[in-house]
C-alpha cells in the first residue's frame, strides 16, 4: 500500500506498484487536469510537483511517492501561482489548452525557484513542454509578466 499526500490530503492506493502516478491521479482520484500525452515523459502534459518539484507522472510509478506531497493543477496555490494563472488570462495564453496544465505547472515551479528568470532561464524550464498550437511566445511573455507581478 503506497501513502501520500494530493493536494493537501492523504491519499492510499493499493493498486499495483508499478501503476504510474498519472492514473492513479486520474483514474482513482477522479483529478483530470493532469493530462496524458506521450506516456514517455516527453511532452510535459502530466507534470506535477512533488514535494516542490516538477515531474513527470506519466512514468513515475505510484510506488516511488510513497510519503511524499504530490500537487496537481487542480491543488497549486500560493503567490507564484495566482500570479501565473492571472498572466495566462491577461494574454490569452491558451489555445486548445489542452498542454496548459503541464506548463502552468513547470512556470511556477520555475518562479519559486527563480523570481527574476531571464529568456534562457524560461527555455530551460520548460523544455519538455510541448505546445501542438505552438504559443510559446505567448508563454514566455505570461512568464515574465508574472514575475514582474511578484517583483512589484
Amino acid at each position: 500500500m503506497v501513502t501520500f499526500t494530493l493536494n493537501g490530503q492523504e491519499k492510499t492506493f493499493d493498486g499495483d506498484p508499478d501503476t504510474p502516478l498519472l492514473w492513479v491521479i486520474r483514474d482513482a482520484e477522479r483529478l483530470t487536469g493532469t493530462k496524458y500525452g506521450c506516456g514517455i515523459a516527453q511532452c510535459g502534459a502530466c507534470t506535477v510537483h512533488l514535494d516542490g518539484m516538477t515531474l513527470r507522472s506519466c512514468v513515475t510509478p505510484i510506488s516511488t511517492v510513497d510519503g511524499s506531497s504530490v500537487t496537481t493543477i487542480e491543488g497549486l496555490e500560493g503567490p507564484e501561482a495566482e500570479a501565473v494563472q492571472a498572466a495566462w488570462r491577461a494574454i490569452d495564453v491558451p489555445q486548445c489548452g489542452y498542454c496548459q496544465s503541464g506548463q502552468i505547472m513547470s512556470a511556477v515551479s520555475l518562479l519559486q525557484f527563480n523570481p527574476k528568470p531571464t529568456d534562457e532561464d524560461i527555455d530551460g524550464a520548460m523544455t519538455g513542454n510541448i505546445c501542438r498550437c505552438a504559443t510559446y511566445v505567448r508563454i514566455r511573455q505570461a512568464i515574465h509578466d508574472a514575475a514582474d507581478t511578484l517583483e512589484g
